[in-house]
C-alpha cells in the first residue's frame, strides 16, 4: 500500500481529509516532538485508525507532504506516483491544483 493509499484510507475511516486531521493534530499540540504512539492512540481512539495507517500519518505530521522517491515509479506494492502527497482529500483530486 502506498503512502497516498494509507492517507486515503484514513480519510475514508475518519471522514476527514488528511489536512483536516493535521489541523486537528496541531490544535491538540501534536508536532515534531510528539511520540508516534501518542498520535496513533489518538487516531485509534477517535477514529478507529490502525497502527500502520497511523504511522503513515505520523510521517506526514513530522515531515510534511513530501516523501522519499525510493518507491516512486517502482513496481512494488508500496509505490507512489509522486513524491508529493495530496492532503486535500480524495474528492479534490478531480480539481486542478
Amino acid at each position: 500500500m502506498s503512502f497516498q493509499a494509507y492517507l486515503d484510507a484514513i480519510e475514508t475511516k475518519s471522514g476527514k481529509t488528511p489536512q483536516q486531521l493535521l489541523d486537528e493534530a496541531h490544535a491538540k499540540g501534536f508536532g515534531l516532538t510528539t511520540k508516534a504512539g501518542v498520535v496513533a492512540e489518538w487516531l485509534r481512539d477517535d477514529y478507529g485508525v490502525g497502527r500502520g495507517h497511523a504511522m503513515a500519518f505520523c510521517h506526514v505530521l513530522k515531515n510534511g507532504p513530501m516523501i522519499s522517491d525510493k518507491h516512486v515509479g517502482s513496481t512494488g506494492a508500496h509505490r507512489d506516483t509522486t513524491t508529493e502527497l495530496r492532503l486535500d482529500g480524495v474528492a479534490s483530486r478531480a480539481l486542478p491544483r
